[in-house]
């Protein structure tokens, strides 16, 4: 199994052994709605109590006390949990914003909740909680059009290094045609990211493809919309992120020379 098949494991376990009523939480409801468990720690199986006493934390188990209220909590895969709108702000106070974002992205994204009814949960009780300072900051950077934890691990570097905040899944069109949708546009600056992954590839195979068809299909995608908007694309991979000084670097250098072309094309008109 893998690291997040193992830790769902886990978690039912301490929730079936568990001699208080409880429900799963904070990271532990994720793999039993289908969300990423990327950034965090996996060590420790999260349980809110019901009884309201006081949370503790033994062998690899933290109960917390928290006030449930009304669309908290629903049932799945028999178990007790967290539902998503809580679950995703719980997160932002557990972990990085960079990990809370993930998580809030994809439920946004598949459409749990929007983001007004995000906001009104957590002013209702959880604007005081421990680091919800961190919230704060997920909620503002939170997109429902980020489609993945690439993507939103990519938008969350742009805000880190005090890049412009890109537009993601930019329409380019031709006379009304959809030609393409960008993971991330920089209008303004002439420029577009895209990220590259195996899993990207593989999702988007049409019927007798091959991986090495998808690319050649990609490279002509990527020529269509340079001729129509003048851009020019970066392509970025999970290893580019895992180094993120060299890959401000790459975009610093690219929107300069972008600059640069487009001063001397003025002059020269």
């Amino acid at each position: 199994m893998s690291d997040e098949e193992r830790y769902a494991v886990r978690c039912r376990a301490a929730y079936v052994q568990a001699n208080t009523e409880v429900i799963l939480s904070h990271a532990s409801s994720l793999p039993f709605e289908g969300a990423p468990l990327w950034g965090f720690n996996l060590s420790d199986v999260h349980l809110t109590r019901e009884d309201g006493l006081a949370g503790r934390r033994e062998r690899g188990v933290r109960r917390h006390a928290g006030k449930l209220l009304a669309g908290d909590v629903l049932e799945s895969h028999g178990l007790l949990m967290t539902a998503p709108i809580r679950s995703s702000l719980e997160v932002t106070m557990l972990g990085s914003a960079e990990a809370g974002l993930v998580v809030v992205n994809h439920f946004l994204h598949r459409g749990d909740f929007d983001l007004d009814a995000l906001r009104a949960r957590y002013d209702e009780t959880m604007g005081h909680w421990p680091n919800s300072l961190r919230t704060d900051l997920v909620l503002r950077l939170a997109n429902p059009l980020v489609e993945s934890v690439a993507e939103s691990r990519t938008e969350y570097f742009c805000f880190r290094r005090g890049l412009p905040r890109p537009v993601a899944q930019y329409e380019v069109r031709d006379g009304g045609v959809l030609i393409a949708r960008l993971d991330f546009a920089f209008p303004d600056l002439g420029f577009w990211i895209e990220f590259d992954g195996r899993v990207k590839y593989e999702r988007h195979l049409k019927p007798g493809e091959s991986p090495a068809d998808a690319v050649l299909r990609e490279k002509r995608r990527e020529e269509m919309v340079a001729e129509l908007t003048g851009w020019r694309c970066l392509r970025i991979t999970w290893a580019d992120l895992a180094a993120p000084d060299a890959l401000e670097h790459r975009i610093r250098r690219l929107i300069e020379s972008v600059a640069t072309e487009r001063s001397r094309r003025r002059r020269a008109s």
